[in-house]
């Protein structure tokens, strides 16, 4: 019986270092590399991209050699631009921050049939480095994965860490919750979003002057029922619906400028067995932003919320992310997120809305996001409806795959139990009548049960589970 075998390869962030203006013309050095350093190609069309450390200081080309085994051009692929004498020479604008080419897959591989084409940088018109990903491997694959059992790190009770998962691939990709604020919308809108892993929240003003003194707004802290709904990003991750930051507008004067509620570090200090840390640590402060429209970027300023004068920040939409993201305490733009059609699921903490007459923030932990804008969705199915086991791709209700992105959310777990006394005491319980099913942004199909969520001594914060592809 034929075997399909992926090989599940590592995501290796791109770091890049600062270069010396060496070059005869007295342009700045910038430093070049792949985003990323593999892929399984899962899709039939696949963006591949190159990052700068920093803005083209001229326009140019870069030029990519490849080699392939058991692939022809034209034959198993193509690429867009077009190569030539296995080249592809990539044209980019003065300012660039990057450049991609589209790598379409004609044919799979077959059963476990090694397949591949390796992209090189080989030379670029502009004094440049190439510091980190000078290759890329690209795998042709039959099937996406058949599934497998994972468990994703996000840290144990304090959750420090964000997940994020692709399935196809078995890969999980990991970021530190801290590490961004502020994400900038890839697509056609210009959207910004807010932290919600660290309850950050943020309020319109009356004002177009940045450099006005703002003082803080203890009534935007988010707690437990506490806090405005209004004032965060809206959890089913449609951007059409109310709360956060507004479309940035073409028209500066309508841009106003926002007071931001950094939100909460985690814990520093490991709580009771059963409870979570992940919010109960120190305030990460105030800051004030504005946010304008540069041609098809965003012009961003910030400060501190005494300060009279900010500091800008020109972030460039990149349509392979669903998100650029930006850290304003560190004051660069970070790495999070792999590629939008890379991932599926991400493993968080998360700020959410308790309905009612009013709707308020509630802030959760063990939360599992899909991955929305990229094309992932998911449901839920009662075992007293299927069993997991029995469960196959005929039982699939399409109807079901709403524009939500918490459609797994906490549906998973409940953190408390009846003690001893008979009153609840906290405590992680793994709910068994229940498991997922999840679309990815390829059109796989998966089911996905949870086999855990605390370690042996009871500790939140180690997810598991187990999944399959459905066919």
């Amino acid at each position: 019986m034929k075997k399909n075998f992926i090989l599940i390869l590592s995501f290796v962030l791109l770091a890049f270092t600062a270069c010396n203006s060496d070059d005869n013309n007295g342009q700045s050095s910038v430093a070049i590399a792949f985003a990323e350093s593999s892929y399984n190609l899962t899709s039939t069309a696949t963006p591949v991209q190159i990052k700068f450390s920093a803005p083209a200081p001229a326009a140019g080309t870069i030029t990519i050699a490849y080699t392939a085994t058991a692939a022809a051009y034209t034959t198993d692929f193509t690429t867009l631009p077009v190569a030539a004498e296995s080249k592809i020479t990539l044209p980019f604008a003065k300012d660039a921050t990057s450049v991609e080419f589209t790598f379409t897959k004609i044919k799979n591989a077959v059963g476990a049939e090694v397949k591949n084409v390796i992209f090189s940088i080989s030379s670029t018109s502009i004094n440049a480095e190439v510091v980190g990903n000078k290759t890329i491997q690209l795998n042709f694959n039959e099937t996406a994965s058949l599934g497998t059992a994972l468990a994703p790190e996000v840290g144990g009770p304090m959750q420090p860490n964000q997940v994020y998962v692709d399935l196809s691939s078995g890969k999980m990709t990991t970021a530190v919750r801290t590490s961004w604020d502020l994400g900038f919308y890839g697509g056609s809108e210009f959207r910004i979003i807010l932290n919600s892993s660290l309850k950050m929240a943020a309020k319109q003003l009356t004002s177009t002057n940045i450099d006005e003194v703002q003082v803080a707004d203890e009534t935007m802290i988010i707690s437990q029922g506490q806090g405005n709904a209004t004032q965060i990003d809206d959890p089913t991750g449609v951007f059409s619906k109310s709360g956060g930051i507004a479309e940035v507008s073409s028209t500066d004067a309508d841009n106003k400028v926002y007071l931001i509620n950094m939100g909460s570090n985690p814990a520093t200090t490991k709580p009771a067995t059963g409870s979570e840390g992940s919010a109960g640590g120190t305030s990460r402060g105030w800051k004030k932003i504005r946010v304008l429209k540069s041609g098809s970027d965003y012009k961003v300023q910030y400060a501190d919320i005494a300060a009279t004068t900010h500091e800008e920040i020109t972030i460039s939409k990149n349509s392979a992310y669903n998100f650029t993201f930006l850290s304003l305490l560190d004051k660069k733009v970070v790495s999070v997120e792999p590629q939008k059609n890379q991932w599926d699921l991400n493993f968080t903490t998360f700020t959410n809305i308790i309905p009612g007459a009013t709707p308020t923030p509630y802030f959760y932990p063990d939360f599992v996001v899909s991955n929305l804008k990229g094309g992932a969705k998911a449901y839920q199915v009662l075992t007293s409806a299927f069993a997991y086991d029995a469960f196959t791709l005929a039982n699939v209700d399409t109807a079901k795959f709403t524009e939500d992105q918490r459609n797994i959310g906490s549906n998973w777990r409940s953190t408390s139990a009846a003690g001893a006394d008979g009153n609840p005491v906290s405590q992680f319980v793994l709910k068994t009548d229940r498991f997922f099913v999840v679309k990815d942004p390829a059109g796989n199909i998966y089911k996905l049960k949870f086999t855990g969520g605390a370690n042996e001594a009871g500790e939140r914060g180690y997810p598991k589970f187990q999944y399959a592809i459905l066919k």
